[in-house]
């Protein structure tokens, strides 16, 4: 399975819509180049993601591919209108609304819900998403609740989607995790999850997905723009002028901007895939691309040469 995994929340019309065509031309190019995990959620664009998705893979063997989801928010009708770009960040009608519910009823009222987006009788992957004001109720209702679909074979593996590093760690260490979705704290810009949580998964044997590896737009072109997006909002000029000095160093080998940033994370034991989110089929082409052009040894010396990666920090091998 190619270790590159395609992130369903921009064919949710995070930010803007995209046409149903145009998403399913971006799951088929996907699949056309050997992507064969596709992750999504409720949360994105009020469950459209999900039904895209389901459809896109409707026609697909259902064992040729493995699929994640997340639960910690459930929809339920809305009745006010309008748009839900403002207060969701999701261009789509506000018909819906989502509730915060880790309760065990909330997880399986949300998976079975997903599950008649999606069109599927089964997921692979469950995440608790974004728990980060309900660690109490995450821990003692909602894992717990998971753990024993997971038992039931329901789903295949169980973990938590943050962009965060501590409460992750947390969970690994409180309970019997197999993944991490870790979004934006371990990439080439920063790597402040490497300590507490990549080692501590590595120890465990938690396998950790690297989600947000281009941090929401600051890594995700070969020139940083003055406007750059990093943690959704528009990047303070720190992040701006550290991005420009890991883009020089990268240009100084041939090397693009997130062509790097989409390997990094690889070079750690514990990460065993990267998703990013694809809304068009040359989005695709161009992630792929990245992925599987070498990035030259020399790079990353030069990285840690002028302070930039720490010495204590893995790299690629190729």
């Amino acid at each position: 399975m190619h270790a590159l995994g395609f992130g369903a929340a921009t064919i949710g019309n995070l930010y803007r819509a995209v046409s149903d065509d145009t998403a399913r031309a971006a799951v088929d190019a996907a699949w056309d180049e050997g992507i064969r995990h596709f992750d999504t959620a409720p949360h994105y664009g009020l469950g459209l993601s999900e039904r895209r998705l389901g459809a896109a893979l409707a026609d697909r063997p259902r064992d040729a591919f493995t699929l994640s989801t997340k639960v910690g928010r459930w929809l339920e009708p809305s009745g006010r209108g309008g748009s839900d770009l403002e207060t969701g960040g999701y261009d789509v009608p506000a018909d819906l609304r989502r509730v915060w519910d880790f309760s065990a009823d909330g997880v399986k009222r949300s998976l079975e819900a997903s599950l008649r987006r999606l069109g599927l009788d089964r997921v692979d992957t469950v995440y608790l998403h974004d728990p980060d004001d309900h660690w109490t109720e995450a821990l003692t209702t909602a894992y717990p609740a998971l753990a024993e679909l997971r038992a039931q074979g329901v789903v295949g593996r169980i973990g938590v989607g943050m962009n965060q590093w501590e409460m992750p760690a947390a969970f690994v260490r409180e309970t019997d995790l197999d993944e991490v979705m870790l979004a934006g704290r371990y990439t080439l810009l920063e790597q402040t999850a490497l300590e507490g949580l990549l080692e501590l998964c590595a120890d465990r044997g938690v396998s950790v997905v690297a989600a947000a590896v281009f941090n929401t737009g600051l890594l995700s072109r070969p020139e940083v723009a003055d406007d750059a997006r990093y943690n959704f909002t528009r990047a303070p000029g720190d992040r701006i002028a550290r991005a420009r000095e890991i883009a020089a160093v990268c240009a100084r080998h041939g090397v693009v901007l997130p062509r790097a940033a989409i390997q990094f994370p690889l070079g750690h034991p514990a990460v065993s895939s990267v998703v990013v989110g694809c809304r068009t089929a040359g989005h695709v082409h161009d992630a792929v691309s990245w992925m599987d052009a070498p990035v030259p040894a020399e790079l990353w010396a030069d990285l840690r040469a002028e302070g930039l990666l720490g010495p204590e920090v893995p790299v690629p091998s190729h």
